[in-house]
């Protein structure tokens, strides 16, 4: 799904439609790296649109930048940060003169603000979002294009293409690529149909601002293979995708778009401010909120790119933010698992050498049966083993007498056996340790709130991989309110699913009831997961339903399908000091299913 140059473009354009003319109300730094500015519009516009104001989020997060209109408040540090107070200085209360996207199809946004400063005189400044994944920022210039400061300063040692510093000349960086909008069919021939690369990438290493997704879409109107070679196009070919090109760069000056997530069943696919006509035809594109269905896919429409973008990255950027915030615990995960794989590695190969102590033991057997036989200072012996009735030959020490040779071979076997049996015990404690980690992990990938974090490190932290730091009360641990994820199967059963080991326990052993039935991914890591019978017989679909759910919220969610046992709760015992989310049973069924749960519905508690 990627914030290209066309959609900087839908964006471009409702910002301009909207706020020229309005004032900057307030200027909020919620993030490090992102902006929310309210904007009081104009009469005019508040008479066409029936708003007053709009807040507007700008962020330079590196791993999710985006700008968007929002309803949302989101709480501001008690102390602005420096940027934000420059900002206020110099354009709160200014107004917006007009919204542009510079150079074509760039991934910028350009505002331009006309403000009056400390002598009453007119002053124009420039406030820019770069939306161009790491390198994004949030830019502040003069009329004369100098950079007054940025929400990010960019040094020499970090970028030698262009600074961006305080006192520095703004320019925009400098790319290998045309501008899609003003190119014409001989430019598009030499600069697309002489590369020899399939003809998709050709369209989008060629020209700023277009993705991979709407070079295939191009392609796909044109009725040419877009993995086709570029430089193998006939003439026919040629211009049929030239035309198609031409027609959705026509789309976008216009301003004729029809903002839409395409959906994989409940997955989004791909979002777009065109029409996507590549996931098959639609009734219509109007801008109304309803679901097309087209095979296997779905064509959401929304009325503008904001509600779009506000709807796909509102619940994505919590996730990569919460992400962010667990990437010390991920470490810590991955630090202990790869320490404990080393040593059940190192453990497996002693417990293979160990094996060698019946070997020993025959050794010392047959010696002191035979060894009388050996001649004396000689260094090996063939005797008959009368357990197998082969010969076997024995390596002797020749300044030792059989009985020496036959003592050494016996402490052989002893010391084996004793290390065997460590061996064993120790082995058992590094698997379940694996076990535990890898189950920590998958916790990790499903974790969606701060709350769900808490639980993890305090599982780590009972577990000695994290120092305990007491931060409630007189030293008391702090409530958790992490709740299970709750589901409603098609039915009407409730499903709980569990989203780490603690939560897990607490759902197998504290909330589900002896008849209600319970569901884990066979031998891979993966949620608890309970359906809730209410004393009902269960038709066949809860108990598929409830299955698709272990399936989802396991390590195996990537695959077709994934083996899921299940068993009435009451058949689930917890050993004595197993570690959380270690349970056994020995009778239960199981079916293999796919990891689709789109149809169910998860509940709000």
């Amino acid at each position: 799904m990627a914030f290209d140059g066309i959609t900087v473009a839908n964006l471009t354009k409702d910002y301009s439609d909207q706020l020229t003319g309005g004032r900057i109300y307030k200027i909020a730094q919620t993030e490090s790296d992102e902006l929310i500015i309210t904007v009081k519009l104009s009469y005019e516009n508040i008479e066409k649109y029936q708003i007053k104001q709009q807040k507007l989020v700008l962020s330079a997060d590196a791993s999710l930048p985006l700008t968007y209109f929002t309803d949302d408040n989101k709480p501001s540090p008690m102390t602005a940060p420096n940027f934000c107070m420059l900002l206020r200085k110099h354009i709160q209360n200014g107004r917006i003169i007009s919204v542009t996207q510079p150079g074509g199809l760039e991934r910028i946004i350009r505002f331009e603000v006309e403000h009056l400063d400390e002598m009453g005189d007119l002053r124009h400044k420039v406030l820019l979002i770069e939306i161009m994944g790491k390198y994004s920022n949030i830019i502040f210039t003069d009329e004369n294009n100098m950079i007054i400061d940025s929400i990010k300063h960019i040094p020499a040692s970090v970028s030698s293409v262009r600074e961006v510093l305080p006192g520095r000349e703004y320019f925009i960086p400098s790319q290998d690529k045309s501008d899609p909008l003003s190119t014409n069919a001989d430019e598009f021939s030499s600069c697309v149909l002489s590369k020899g690369m399939p003809l998709f990438k050709a369209i989008y290493s060629s020209y700023t601002g277009l993705s991979p997704i709407i070079a295939q879409e191009i392609c796909y109107r044109s009725g040419v293979d877009a993995d086709k070679s570029a430089v193998a196009l006939d003439t026919s070919e040629s211009i049929a995708v030239y035309r198609a090109f031409d027609n959705v760069m026509q789309m976008v000056k216009d301003g004729n778009f029809a903002p839409s997530i395409i959906y994989e069943g409940d997955s989004p696919k791909e979002y777009a401010s065109i029409p996507l006509t590549l996931y098959g035809e639609h009734s219509s594109f109007d801008a109304s909120d309803v679901k097309d269905r087209d095979g296997r896919f779905s064509y959401e429409f929304t009325p503008n790119i904001s509600l779009l973008l506000q709807k796909y990255y509102a619940e994505k950027n919590v996730v990569t933010r919460i992400r962010q915030k667990s990437v010390d615990l991920r470490k810590i995960v991955q630090t202990a698992l790869e320490r404990n794989v080393r040593k059940y590695d190192l453990q497996l190969k002693q417990m293979s050498d160990s094996e060698k102590k019946d070997k020993y033991r025959v050794y010392g057997e047959l010696l002191t049966v035979y060894g009388y036989s050996a001649e004396p200072g000689a260094e090996k012996i063939t005797v008959n083993d009368y357990n197998t009735g082969k010969d076997v030959t024995i390596t002797l020490d020749p300044t030792l007498t059989p009985s020496q040779n036959a003592k050494k071979y016996f402490d052989k076997y002893t010391k084996l056996k004793r290390t065997a049996e460590a061996l064993e015990e120790q082995m058992k404690e590094t698997k379940e340790a694996i076990d535990q980690l890898e189950s920590i992990q998958t916790s990790l990938e499903i974790a969606q709130q701060e709350a769900d974090l808490a639980q993890i490190r305090q599982e780590l932290v009972d577990s000695g991989y994290i120092k305990a730091h007491n931060t409630g009360k007189n030293g008391r641990r702090e409530k958790i309110t992490s709740k299970p994820f709750h589901y409603l199967s098609s039915d009407g059963f409730d499903i709980y699913v569990g989203k780490n080991n603690i939560q897990n326990d607490e759902l197998t052993f504290k909330m589900a009831n002896g008849g209600d039935w319970w569901f884990h991914a066979k031998k891979i890591p993966g949620s608890h997961v309970v359906l809730l019978t209410g004393g009902k017989e269960i038709p066949d679909r809860a108990f598929e339903e409830a299955a698709a759910l272990a399936a989802f919220y396991s390590k195996g969610k990537n695959q077709d399908k994934v083996d899921i046992d299940y068993v009435q709760r009451k058949e689930v015992k917890k050993p004595n000091g197993a570690k959380p989310g270690f349970v056994v049973y020995y009778t239960n069924y199981s079916m293999a299913i796919a990891p689709d749960i789109s149809a169910l519905k998860l509940i709000s508690d």
